[in-house]
């Protein structure tokens, strides 16, 4: 559940909810593989390349553990956003005065699964958060 601060901002978005509901639907037979597994191949490309591995296997093919792909969007950054590759380019970003937003999503290199993990402001004095953690 969002959250607000001082600055009028809105907090961490967690969407685990969201997650479940659909792994639910899947195992229930209601959404087809090719329907929960359609990460664009850019997307799989960030994970295979420059995600932080977590410790959870994947809910659909558990053949893999899940990547966790982290994009910043916002001010003086390009349309599509920009794919986080160290916890040092996150803090110098969020270190920033404009307001950004944080995007995590989790990734299977396996089968494509993708899941939007979370969403955080960065900028206006929120340089104390952390790279994502799995």
């Amino acid at each position: 559940m969002p959250r607000g601060d001082a600055a009028g901002l809105p907090g961490e978005v967690d969407y685990r909810l969201a997650r479940q509901a659909v792994i639910s639907e899947f195992r229930k037979g209601r959404l087809a593989r090719h329907e929960v597994c359609d990460a664009h191949p850019e997307l799989v490309r960030a994970a295979r390349n420059v995600g932080e591995e977590s410790t959870q296997q994947c809910p659909i093919c558990d053949a893999a553990k899940l990547v966790l792909v982290t994009y910043v969007f916002g001010a003086r950054l390009p349309a599509n956003g920009r794919c986080v590759t160290t916890k040092s380019e996150l803090q110098r970003l969020a270190r920033s005065s404009l307001g950004r937003a944080a995007y995590v999503v989790e990734v299977c290199p396996a089968c494509g699964w993708n899941h939007l993990a979370r969403t955080f402001p960065l900028g206006q004095g929120r340089s104390r958060r952390s790279a994502p953690s799995g």
